[in-house]
């Protein structure tokens, strides 16, 4: 009969894999439980066969210079690329470069987290009630895109306080900036995977797990695969589900029964943190069609540089090229509204929405486009049972959220994944990897058979 693992770690993530890595090299044996058939939750790198490019169906950027992706990738000789290029809007029918950055970027540090909480929506009614100014009435309107955008969050729940909170942390790591690595986001993955080879950690994909009976000191999970029903016993458990599926209610698929239940604490900061919607559509062209399309007769400059392309399109509002990479690869982004539109419908009906709005912004037939069109990449992580949505948020009354949901329970349960991230990074690759060294660091210091100078060594 195999040794019950020291610590089970529920999801294999980017969270869960990182504190798998730190704990495995401390010496304690680790079992990973993922639902998925595959690691990295919701990072999804695939590969174009035909252009040699990652098509990333989850994560993409780098946002800033987070030294918890940054450190792992330069040290294994990683190749980074800064996202570069011109930035593009189609308002109003026309085509012309973006100059609204600066008009929103003064009415989100107007913001002001000394004052009562209050929504994005509230704020600016608030505050920009009553444009003065055609140009002012814009950067309104761009800012709630901008929010509901970057931050796939509804601009009538996510809390001002939050918002400002993840502005500081962005700040502090140069997250107006933004990289790519050569092969995506499984360059990161590859390493986690390397880090808990051979170190005592067993990972079991396709195992869903059911049910979670605790009390102070002991854990016994219960998992269901393939081979049917079965259980684990362990001292801790490392929790690092997404946000969806701890609200979830018992008896969906993917949501676990903590047995007692999550005290109320966790409940309260569950309450007040979301899960916001994005669906992400890659396209593969033939060539690179843009690089000829003139905004407009009066300028010999072209699309050839195109990085993002802005819009108020109701489908997919927000494009992105592979720049300064030139391939002929285009990703488009529907968040929030967009993407409950979009959410459920089948593969053909999102293609063919997204070749009428690229028509619509650019110029060429949906029929032009369809013939140049060689491949499309699509998932939708709302549909997924064991992401159901993006990446989280923080509604208006979240101060201390994050807090409580990280904190252990008895020394006995822990919690990680980006919901989790105490230092403004949520929604982030590196708030959860930060989380997951957090969460492990935890764990460690509550051994009897650790020292502090063994959770330095660390």
């Amino acid at each position: 009969m195999a040794k019950d693992p020291d610590v089970v770690i529920i999801g294999a993530g980017m969270a869960g894999l990182a504190a798998a890595g730190d704990l495995g090299r401390a010496g304690l044996s680790v079992c990973i439980l993922e639902a998925r058939d595959r690691l990295g939750g919701r990072v999804f790198t695939q590969r174009d066969p035909e252009c040699d490019s990652p098509i990333e169906l989850g994560a993409e950027f780098i946002h800033g210079k987070p030294r918890e992706i940054l450190n792992p990738l330069q040290t294994a000789g990683a190749t980074l690329h800064e996202v570069d290029g011109d930035n593009w809007c189609a308002l109003e029918g026309r085509l012309s470069a973006c100059n609204f950055f600066s008009d929103v970027d003064s009415i989100l540090r107007a913001m002001d987290d000394s004052l009562p909480d209050e929504s994005f929506l509230a704020f600016l009614e608030r505050c920009y009630g009553n444009p003065r100014t055609k140009r002012l009435q814009q950067a309104k309107q761009q800012a709630i895109g901008y929010v509901s955008g970057f931050n796939a969050a509804d601009p009538a729940k996510v809390g001002v306080h939050w918002l400002v909170g993840e502005m500081r942390a962005e700040e502090a790591i140069q997250g107006d900036r933004a990289f790519r690595s050569q092969n995506g986001y499984e360059d990161l993955l590859s390493i986690f995977r390397q880090q808990i080879a051979g170190r005592g950690v067993e990972v079991r994909t396709a195992t869903m797990v059911q049910s979670v009976d605790w009390r102070s000191g002991y854990v016994r999970v219960t998992v269901q695969c393939s081979q049917g029903p079965s259980i684990l016993d362990a001292s801790k458990v490392l929790v690092t589900l997404p946000l969806s599926l701890l609200k979830a209610p018992i008896g969906q698929l993917g949501a676990i029964e903590f047995i007692p239940a999550l005290p109320q604490p966790k409940i309260a900061a569950l309450d007040h943190l979301e899960m916001g919607k994005a669906i992400r559509l890659v396209l593969r062209f033939r060539e690179r069609f843009w690089e000829s399309i003139k905004p407009s007769l009066r300028t010999r400059r072209n699309l050839a540089s195109l990085a993002f392309l802005f819009s108020r399109d109701q489908w997919f509002p927000t494009w992105w090229t592979t720049m300064p990479k030139k391939a002929p690869i285009i990703t488009g982004w529907a968040p929030f509204r967009s993407a409950e539109r979009l959410s459920g419908q089948s593969d053909s009906f999102v293609v063919d929405r997204s070749l009428e709005t690229l028509s619509n912004l650019l110029g060429p037939s949906a029929q032009e486009l369809q013939i140049l069109l060689e491949a499309a990449y699509f998932h939708d992580w709302q549909q997924d049972p064991f992401s159901m949505g993006a990446y989280s948020y923080g509604k208006v009354g979240a101060d201390g959220a994050q807090h409580a949901l990280a904190a252990p329970l008895n020394n006995t349960l822990f919690f990680a994944g980006e919901a989790t991230d105490t230092s403004g990074h949520n929604g982030t690759v590196h708030g959860a990897i930060a989380s997951g060294h957090r969460a492990a660091a935890q764990i460690l210091q509550g051994m009897d058979s650790f020292s502090p100078a063994t959770v330095a060594a660390s």
